[in-house]
């Protein structure tokens, strides 16, 4: 549930208010009472993670380790290709 801005502005009364967001807008002040209180635009706290390992156990690259389980190709593309072999000639 989102914390949403509030401001009278009959007496200047500025105040936070923690509510669903399917709850509608208050109409009334807490300090004077009267109706009119408006509901400000929030720059957003954005998203936070709590807790330990998110981004350690999960993202974070290994350092001297190449990313994920991959494995090098048996046969590789790194060798050269076999020299072939010497033409014997045909016994008479």
């Amino acid at each position: 549930m989102p914390t949403y801005e509030y401001a009278c502005p009959k007496c200047g009364h500025a105040f936070e208010l923690f509510q669903s967001m399917n709850d509608a807008p208050l109409k009334k002040c807490p300090k004077c009472h009267k109706l009119g209180v408006k509901r400000l635009v929030g720059g957003g706290a954005g998203l936070i993670f709590k807790g330990s390992g998110f981004y350690i156990t999960d993202y974070k690259k290994k350092s001297g380790k190449p990313d994920g389980d991959a494995k090098p190709a048996v046969g590789g593309a790194d060798k050269k290709p076999a020299a072939p072999a010497a033409a014997v000639p045909a016994a008479k």
